[in-house]
């Protein structure tokens, strides 16, 4: 696991602030959830740094292929479920950085581009307690991405498997409402 330490001043979290208050403007249906994660963010100065116990931020992709047809996705090793790429931004108040990161290093793609630069979709969900770690939530700003290579990826120590399943039949693969809801969003575009 990568450490990396950045400031704790408040500064470093205007940016993902402004962020969350832009997606609450596009998503009034989503205001609560939003409200919720737009105060974590103003209360906890480590909001991005795991060691924050009680939940932290995660970065995830939306990550479509060539077309935009199909979104990667991974059958996640510890969670046992199919979701979208993604993981700790490990102190980086660059939540789109950090996304685009995680999803080369899960998916072994490398010619990947943010479709845009602002969050497509939130997300604040609990992790079930581990030996290793209490139950905590993860504060999760999606972002939508898009390969502009070659879509052949590589399965990674952190899943059991990844599959490009068409953004149209996902509700086959998975019933979470949540990737629900960005298959929703993306076909709406």
């Amino acid at each position: 696991m990568r450490s990396i330490h950045y400031s704790t001043d408040p500064m470093h979290r205007t940016s993902i602030l402004q962020q969350l208050r832009t997606y609450r403007d596009q998503w009034p249906d989503e205001v609560d959830m939003t409200d919720r994660l737009i105060d974590f963010v103003e209360a906890h100065a480590n909001c991005f740094d795991r060691s924050l116990s009680m939940g932290h931020i995660t970065g995830s992709s939306w990550l479509v292929n060539c077309t935009g047809t199909h979104v990667l996705l991974t059958h996640h090793r510890k969670l046992n479920m199919w979701l979208q790429l993604g993981g700790h931004v490990d102190g980086n108040p660059d939540v789109l950085e950090a996304a685009m990161r995680e999803a080369r290093e899960e998916s072994g793609l490398q010619d990947l581009k943010p479709i845009m630069p602002q969050i497509f979709d939130i997300d604040i969900h609990l992790i079930p307690e581990r030996k290793s770690e209490p139950a905590h939530f993860h504060y999760d700003l999606r972002y939508a991405l898009q390969t502009s290579g070659s879509e052949a990826y590589v399965v990674s120590d952190e899943s059991h498997d990844l599959a490009w399943v068409e953004i149209a039949q996902l509700n086959k693969v998975t019933h979470e409402e949540s990737m629900l809801r960005m298959a929703r969003k993306w076909l709406a575009l």
